[in-house]
Order: structure tokens, then C-alpha cells, then sequence
């Protein structure tokens, strides 16, 4: 395959970036989207070029560092898929593809499509957590928990951070992402305790860090990769509500 990619570069925060053209050729459908950059960036260092800088780590669909916009959608045009396992057989000989860093205030660019996504941090060390003593590793069903309540809470700690949704967000809300990482402990027993403290806090944390309010579009559950449900932020609002109300 003979692409036309046009990839944001841009040297550092300060710098202005731009867009720029480059050639590949000789793409094998069955490489990754992530593989055929590294095919790029070893032809730009052998150039003597700046190679372009982006995130990975597993390169599986486990740890969503390799969050990207691919012609203006977060991870590209396959639904449940990250960048890193998106092939580049989802494309067509000749096309061209535009390649952007994650758009939002919370998310600074700090080299072409790396992004600092260190306010997710802040939400999960302000309440994505639990304090209560839990002792040795309980037996299974010590502690029974209702089905539905188990496959929500896992539904939920799917999540991987990796900020597609935000970045979908007309108004760069992180709101899925709370309300996943809310949902997975509240849904269980040893969560509920805090659960009143770890919803205001949380919430707070995500408007400290510069995140915009949610109006409920839904373009952050048609990105993520993970297929996280938007009735979350529903739940996420109803215990806020409640948090709130019983202070």
C-alpha cells in the first residue's frame, strides 16, 4: 500500500505546529497502524529527520496509551479498537490520513501526537480508591454480590484511560471516564463506604483540571474502544446528587 499521510508535528508545549506531508510506500495491509509510523520513523531517522514522537506501550489494546485522531476520529474509523490494533487494511491504496494529537485543554501537547494525560491522574487520586481493610483474599462468594451488579462494575473497569473520549467530546468533557472509574467501585460492597466522598471528589478533581461539562452528545461511547456505556454518566450524576444533597 502507497499512503499520504499528513501528521502533526510540532517540537514541543510552546511551539506553534503544524501539519506535515509525508510519503509511504510499500505497507503491508496486515501491519498495524502503529507499525507502519515505526516503518515512517525509521526512515525519517535514517534521513536524518526528527522521527515523530507518539505514545505506546503493549501495543495489545490493554494500557490506551496510543490514543491518536485519525482523520478526526479518536483511534480511527473501526469501532472497540485502539489505534495499536487498528490495521491498515481499513484503508485503501492511495489514501491520504490526516494523524492529530488528542484536542482538549486538560490534554497539553508536549511533542507532536504525545499529550499529557496526567489530569486523569488527578481524578483517580482525588477517590479510585478504596481505604477499608479488606484483610487476607476472601473466598469467592464470601461476599455475595447480585450478578447484575458484578458484570456492571467489570463492564465498567474495562476502561483503559486512554482519553479517546475526551477528545471526542465537542466540550472536552472527561465524564465517561469518571463516571467509569466512580461506577466500578460503587457498584461493589467494599466501595460503598466512600461512595458519597469519592463522587464529590472526583467530580471536583475532574473541573480543577480543565475539563468541560458534559450535554450528553455521545461521541465519547461511539469512540471508546472499549465500548464503555453512556448510562454511567447517569449514574454518575445520580450519586453525585445524592452526595451532595446529604452533605
Amino acid at each position: 500500500m502507497n499512503l499520504k499521510l499528513r501528521v502533526w508535528r510540532q517540537k514541543g508545549p510552546e511551539d506553534k505546529g503544524r501539519m506535515v506531508t509525508y510519503e509511504v510506500t510499500d505497507i503491508s495491509p496486515d501491519a498495524s497502524f502503529l507499525e507502519m509510523l515505526d516503518v515512517l520513523n525509521e526512515r525519517l531517522i535514517l534521513e536524518g529527520d526528527d522521527p515523530i514522537a507518539f505514545d505506546h506501550d503493549c501495543r495489545e489494546g490493554i494500557c490506551g496509551m496510543c490514543g491518536m485522531m485519525i482523520n478526526g476520529v479518536a483511534h480511527g474509523p473501526e469501532r472497540a479498537t485502539t489505534t495499536c490494533q487498528l490495521h491498515m487494511r481499513h484503508f485503501k491504496d492511495g489514501d491520504s490520513i490526516d494523524i492529530e494529537p488528542w484536542r482538549a485543554a486538560a490534554f497539553p501537547v508536549i511533542k507532536d501526537l504525545v499529550v499529557n494525560r496526567g489530569a486523569f491522574d488527578s481524578i483517580i487520586q482525588a477517590g479510585g480508591y478504596i481505604t477499608a481493610p479488606t484483610g487476607t483474599a476472601p473466598d469467592a462468594h464470601a461476599t455475595p454480590v447480585p450478578k447484575a451488579d458484578a458484570d456492571a462494575a467489570f463492564e465498567a473497569a474495562t476502561c483503559i484511560g486512554c482519553g479517546a473520549c475526551v477528545a471526542a467530546c465537542p466540550n472536552g468533557s472527561s465524564m465517561l471516564f469518571t463516571a467509569a472509574k466512580v461506577a466500578h467501585l460503587g457498584l461493589l460492597p467494599q466501595g460503598q463506604p466512600e461512595r458519597s466522598s469519592r463522587v464529590i471528589s472526583m467530580i471536583e478533581a475532574q473541573d480543577e483540571a480543565g475539563f468541560g461539562g458534559c450535554t450528553n452528545a455521545g461521541e465519547c461511547t461511539t469512540v471508546c474502544p472499549k465500548g464503555i456505556p453512556l448510562n454511567l454518566i447517569g449514574r454518575l450524576n445520580a450519586d453525585y446528587l445524592k452526595a451532595v444533597s446529604g452533605r
